[in-house]
């Protein structure tokens, strides 16, 4: 789905809810440039800095902190694209905050957000201005916004 919208080629990514780092690191496998890796559970966070040391792409950032902690800083970079998968139990005030937060000098002109959410949950609302794209897959809805 984000192949057909969007090329990896060059881009800085934002994943957010990392987990493992498996979707920040297909992005750097597919010609992303950076790639920051967002994760405030320790464990999960040395199996990211595993799994970047097994891959060796360059470009790899991970920062251990809640996702609300690194949102409030000052960004190095805009982002081309955002993805987050949030845990279902992170509220939809939560992250309605947090797509906010994106449009805060995160986020290039032209980014592109995926967040994934249980789908028996409420929508995000996002922030004006944005376009939005939802689809349902089983138990989990993805949308896409879009400036």
């Amino acid at each position: 789905m984000l192949e057909a919208r969007l090329d990896f080629e060059g881009i800085a990514v934002l994943d957010l809810f990392a987990g493992s780092g498996a979707l920040g690191l297909e992005a750097l496998s597919r010609g992303a440039q950076h790639v920051t890796f967002v994760e405030s559970n320790a464990a999960a966070s040395r199996v990211i800095s595993a799994n970047i040391a097994t891959v060796g792409l360059p470009g790899a950032v991970l920062r251990q902190c809640p996702v609300s902690t690194f949102l409030s800083m000052s960004p190095d970079r805009a982002y081309d694209l955002v993805l987050a998968d949030p845990p279902y139990s992170v509220s939809a005030e939560e992250v309605s905050a947090l797509l906010s937060r994106l449009t805060d000098h995160w986020v290039t002109d032209e980014a592109l957000v995926v967040l994934e959410r249980d789908a028996s949950g409420p929508e995000a609302v996002w922030p004006d201005g944005w376009e939005l794209i939802s689809r349902k897959y089983g138990g989990t809805r993805l949308e896409l916004g879009s400036l």
